[in-house]
């Protein structure tokens, strides 16, 4: 089993930036950011390998930057340009397997974390 754990987050101002941070218990190649914003399902937004190959939903690209440092077990979430509509639960999602490249696909996550809100406020 893999622990997954999201920090960061929290409230920001529209057009402002927040980042979260992402830890797993042990090494993971594969990881992606999720979020579900409220009576809405659970999107993709970004995904990233560890060779530093990454992915982004539309609605994010060019505004978020996602980053892994494999050293650390760690995952990255750089969020700029912030929009009401960026408002949601996000999660860190880990792959407990080889998936061949970056990913946005739910399925392919084994091991999920919590979950942190970030409200951004027009």
């Amino acid at each position: 089993q893999v622990q997954v754990m999201e920090s960061g987050g929290g409230s920001a101002q529209a057009g402002g930036s927040l980042r979260l941070s992402c830890t797993t218990s042990r090494y993971i190649t594969y990881m992606s950011w999720f979020r579900q914003a409220p009576g809405k399902g659970r999107e993709e937004v970004a995904g990233a390998d560890h060779m530093g190959r990454t992915g982004y939903a539309a609605s994010v690209k060019g505004r978020f930057t996602i980053s892994k440092d494999n050293a650390k077990y760690s995952l990255y979430l750089e969020m700029n340009s912030l929009k009401p509509e960026d408002s949601a639960v996000y999660y860190c999602a880990a792959a407990a397997r080889n998936l061949g490249g970056v990913s946005l696909r739910q399925e392919d996550y084994a091991y999920w974390g919590q979950g942190i809100q970030v409200t951004v406020s027009s």
